[in-house]
């Protein structure tokens, strides 16, 4: 089976119940017990370091000495993906390690699922759940999302391009964008719109793609099935595309078809659209952003959304950042909009958690 980064954890969320208890839950397959044999304990840890939140992981580094720092940070560094198997094995093994040791009401299978959740995040923690449940590995399509993008575009490349456009409209639109971004400008423009008029996959295609996926790496084949594509899904990956891939692949479509262009870009989220966004959340945005990166996306804004900033940040910033923008000799475009991307992706980012609202829709111009 291919390596797999282990990912970041996103939100929590409602979680389903697992069955068989807590032994049956933790016990290990003949893969796992392999995988788990040839690593070190070093290596254990580092895995289980890079599953946790940088917030989780910092205060673990602080009950550390220098020396143990300095050694799981090297390692760290230089060790940055697992095997699935390798994955499930060692969280596994932590969990068995941690009941012995402890009487905090471990032996049930709560605290196993929010240990799973804290570590990766609801969805993979879901995922995980449920193949941990049925004794399986990660299962055709759902086993794509341990991947990093350059992998799964490595398993599609030759696939059918209707399988591909359901791969990418299956995935979240943040990992699709990545692995799109591998492709061509012709196959791009020919997935992306093949997104977007996708509505519905048949349960059977739906199972039948699953074990075609499943021959490429690990895993038993599931019954998982879902509405996916359409014009909400090309907008979503085309939001996390790079600017140049962005604009682009845009002018591509528009030539195409320019009211499918025309919708695609309706509900896509641009800089622009952030004059929309209530005041507070654009206060909790402007926390998260750094003054540099803030001013060279302003660069580019009209005066209207300027003013929308200036006035959510205290006078002295706001009289600071104009006469910043009033020095600043010409910047290139390509770092204006670079710049531009980088505050919407953490804009999304807290909208998903949450932290703002964002309001998606109502069209936006092209940047400056």
């Amino acid at each position: 089976m291919s390596d797999e980064k282990v990912p970041a954890a996103p939100a929590p969320a409602a979680m389903p119940a697992i069955g068989g208890g807590q032994n049956a839950l933790l016990e290990f397959s003949d893969d796992e017990k392999t995988a788990l044999e040839g690593m070190s304990g070093m290596d254990k840890a580092v895995l289980l370091m890079l599953s946790l939140s940088e917030e989780d992981a910092a205060q673990i580094f602080k009950n550390l000495e220098p020396k143990q720092v300095q050694k799981l940070g090297i390692r760290m560094s230089e060790m940055a993906t697992f095997s699935q198997d390798q994955v499930n094995a060692v969280h596994k093994a932590f969990l068995k390690e941690v009941t012995k040791h402890s009487n905090l009401g471990l032996g049930n299978s709560d605290f196993v699922r929010h240990a799973l959740v804290s570590a990766l995040g609801s969805e993979k923690a879901n995922n995980l759940i449920e193949q941990i449940s049925l004794g399986t590995g990660s299962r055709g399509l759902d086993s794509l999302k341990w991947m990093d993008a350059r992998q799964v575009a490595t398993i599609i490349q030759n696939e059918h391009p209707q399988i591909q456009t359901i791969v990418l409209s299956y995935l979240e639109p943040e990992q699709s964008a990545e692995i799109l971004s591998q492709f061509n400008e012709t196959v791009r423009l020919d997935l992306i719109m093949r997104i977007a008029t996708l509505e519905e996959v048949q349960p059977a295609a739906l199972q039948e793609l699953n074990e075609i996926m499943e021959k490429q790496f690990a895993g038993a084949a599931g019954s998982q099935t879902a509405k996916i594509g359409g014009l909400k899904s090309a907008a979503d990956i085309m939001n996390y595309l790079d600017s140049s891939t962005e604009t682009q692949l845009m002018n591509a479509i528009q030539s195409q078809d320019k009211e499918i262009g025309g919708q695609i870009q309706d509900l896509m989220f641009v800089f622009e659209n952030l004059s929309g966004v209530d005041d507070r959340s654009i206060q909790t945005l402007l926390r998260d952003v750094p003054s540099d990166v803030l001013q060279k996306a302003l660069k580019g804004a009209d005066d209207s959304l300027k003013e929308k900033f200036f006035k959510n940040m205290s006078s002295r910033a706001a009289a600071s950042m104009k006469e910043d923008l009033a020095s600043m000799g010409p910047t290139k475009l390509s770092d204006v909009e670079a710049a531009q991307k980088e505050i919407l992706t953490i804009a999304r980012k807290l909208n998903d958690s949450g932290a703002i609202m964002l309001n998606r829709g109502g069209g936006g111009g092209d940047f400056v």
